[in-house]
């Protein structure tokens, strides 16, 4: 059987999953008339604490709404450079938004307060474009599912706040943060004006994503989601599974946090690798092939030869992400399979 560590949007839906797309109660969303999104929708947004919630198909059309609903063309939208935004979207904020980016060095996702306070700009200066926006991710993908601190996330939110700014987060594997954390999600969401979620990810729902935010916001969000080509009829059926997801899939990520730290610790242990996020904060493990005389799309040929699927990061580092569909067993023998590979190169 194959091991698939390549993402956490592998996973199958549960059957609890499948009974609700079997049964559920479907209208027309665009006209608003489906049940099971509305229903959805205001589940999202009351466990986010925001007043209105989006489905939206992917997480990436849910950030480029995000953007398109808070700023105007030409502004300048403040964010990492190694963000999803930023590094995944295709380009799609110069081509779609049509908002210059201020891509800022981060460290674990975290933009230093001062570089951001240095990079807003205002209208005052008509040579300059203004700052419409400040994106933050949590977790943190690039940097191994990183955590941002609840202080990091205040500061920022006080600094763009202070200027009239809006933040937008990324929380595309947000439950994997408070649940690692052990905090309430509006915990977290409090230092947003607009946040997203992932259904499809570590909660296993098979598609989709949810955007919350002020009415207003989401209002605009809704017409741009149309524009884009995002409205949907009968969407409850997918709909129905994201609710389950929301229900029921947010406290087992805990067991997915408890096997990477598992796998990370046995790579570790082989000095032919490195861990490049020394601390595992959440559910995914980026490990540095720097010492081995093979590159990263070899090392994933191998690996694949043996039942076991991984992602490729860079020509010398590769990803594993744990999710529901990977046991504590499955970690271990990936470890061992690891190790007999590494010592025969």
């Amino acid at each position: 059987m194959t091991i698939d560590l390549r993402s956490d949007t592998v996973t199958q839906p549960t059957e609890q999953m499948r009974e609700a797309i079997l049964h559920a109660d479907v209208g027309d969303d665009v006209y608003g008339e489906d049940p099971t999104i509305n229903e959805l929708q205001e589940q999202a947004a009351a466990q986010l604490g925001k007043e209105a919630g989006l489905f939206v198909t992917s997480g990436t059309q849910g950030n480029l709404l995000a953007v398109l609903s808070q700023t105007e063309r030409g502004d300048e939208v403040i964010l990492g450079e190694d963000s999803h935004l930023f590094y995944s979207e295709t380009g799609s904020l110069a081509a779609i938004a049509g908002v210059q980016t201020r891509a800022l060095e981060s460290v674990n996702g975290q933009m230093p307060i001062e570089r951001i306070a240095k990079s807003i700009r205002t209208a005052t200066d008509l040579h300059q474009p203004k700052t419409g926006l400040v994106c933050l991710e949590n977790t943190h993908a690039r940097s191994g599912g990183s955590i941002l601190p609840l202080s990091y996330m205040e500061k920022v939110a006080d600094l763009a706040g202070g200027m009239n700014i809006p933040v937008h987060l990324d929380g595309s594997r947000l439950f994997n943060a408070s649940v690692r954390l052990g905090v309430d999600v509006q915990d977290i969401t409090q230092y947003a004006g607009t946040v997203l979620i992932c259904l499809s990810k570590g909660l296993s729902a098979p598609m989709g994503s949810i955007l919350v935010g002020d009415q207003p916001t989401i209002d605009r969000a809704r017409r741009w989601r149309k524009a884009l080509g995002g409205g949907t009829r009968q969407a409850g059926i997918v709909g129905a599974a994201g609710q389950v997801a929301l229900a029921s899939m947010v406290e087992r990520l805990a067991i997915d946090h408890t096997n990477a730290e598992v796998l990370a610790d046995g790579l570790h242990r082989l000095p032919e690798l490195r861990i490049v996020n020394d601390e595992v904060h959440s559910n995914i493990v980026i490990v540095s092939l720097e010492q081995l005389p093979i590159d990263s799309t070899i090392f994933i040929q191998r690996l694949k030869e043996q039942g076991i699927l991984v992602s490729r990061m860079n020509e010398r580092q590769v990803r594993l992400v744990t999710h529901r569909e990977i046991s504590r067993a499955d970690v271990e023998r990936v470890v061992q399979v690891i190790k007999g590979m590494v010592q025969e190169v």
